[in-house]
């Protein structure tokens, strides 16, 4: 990967972060060695943008991020010399959004409330201490979490027949639900393999050099991460089965888990030891 420019674009929980402990302490190594080399670690994650400013320093990150599954990107300010077309100024980044705000899908939520009278509820709806119950988050956490601008996350209590049902009415009406543990997304047309494509022509465009992006996730909402990047890598988990990715190169598995696995295979493909 010399002659390119790599961008690593990774999911978090699960990946990065481990699922059970939310440490990243295993893939210090190879955030330690990607940093020395100039590789950026680009998170891509569901995310909110609060909870994304908190866990960027945390961990000690500085480059752009995606959240809530590509609804939009963070470039900051500094890290290309122009401002990308199509984004606006947030908070010391340049912000570029790829569906509409969360206003939008709330309403749509409104008109079909009465069709599933008592079985979903959604964060909008929700207090603090539900949004803890329900993702097992600390209260600052949660708060963080329910802070979203483009989406909205749905408690489905009903049936599974049911829940079918409310994804197609929602679709109809122009959603693209996305369906994560106990939530299901409601959002336009965006994810994660979109916004990372739009970064990568970005660094391309601004810096006139090939970038090659190496992704790397363990759900089913990185399938489309996976499937745009030139190198896709599934990390093992504890938790659930390898999403299925149609890829035919440049796919790999890591054997070990979380931030363990996250840390191998980089160290495989990047030559990180070196």
């Amino acid at each position: 990967m010399s002659t390119y420019d790599t961008l690593v674009f990774t999911d978090m929980d699960g990946t990065l972060l481990d699922h059970h402990t939310y440490s990243f302490e295993a893939a210090k190594p190879a955030l330690t060695a990607l940093d020395n080399k100039h590789i950026p670690v680009i998170p891509c994650t569901s995310k909110t943008y609060a909870e994304m400013i908190e866990l960027r320093d945390y961990i000690g990150l500085t480059g752009p991020f995606i959240i809530e599954n590509g609804a939009a990107a963070f470039v900051p300010h500094g890290i290309l010399d122009q401002k990308p077309v199509g984004t606006v100024w947030q908070d010391g980044f340049w912000c570029k959004s790829f569906t509409s705000p969360k206003a939008y899908w709330l309403k749509l939520l409104e008109t079909i409330k009465t069709e599933f009278e008592g079985e979903f509820t959604h964060f909008s709806q929700m207090d603090i201490d539900a949004i803890q119950q329900a993702t097992g988050l600390d209260e600052a956490s949660a708060a963080r979490a329910a802070k979203r601008q483009f989406g909205e996350p749905v408690l489905w209590l009903g049936s599974e027949e049911r829940k079918a049902e409310f994804i197609k009415m929602v679709s109809e009406r122009g959603a693209q639900p996305l369906e994560g543990g106990r939530f299901i997304h409601i959002s336009g047309d965006c994810d994660k393999g979109t916004a990372l494509k739009w970064l990568s022509q970005e660094y391309t465009r601004q810096r006139n050099t090939p970038t090659r992006s190496l992704a790397l996730g363990d759900g089913k909402n990185d399938i489309a991460m996976l499937e745009a990047a030139d190198v896709a890598v599934i990390i093992a988990s504890p938790n659930h089965a390898a999403p299925q990715v149609n890829k035919q190169e440049e796919l790999y598995t890591s054997t070990l888990l979380g931030p363990e696995g996250w840390t191998e295979m980089l160290t495989k493909l990047l030559s990180l030891q070196d």
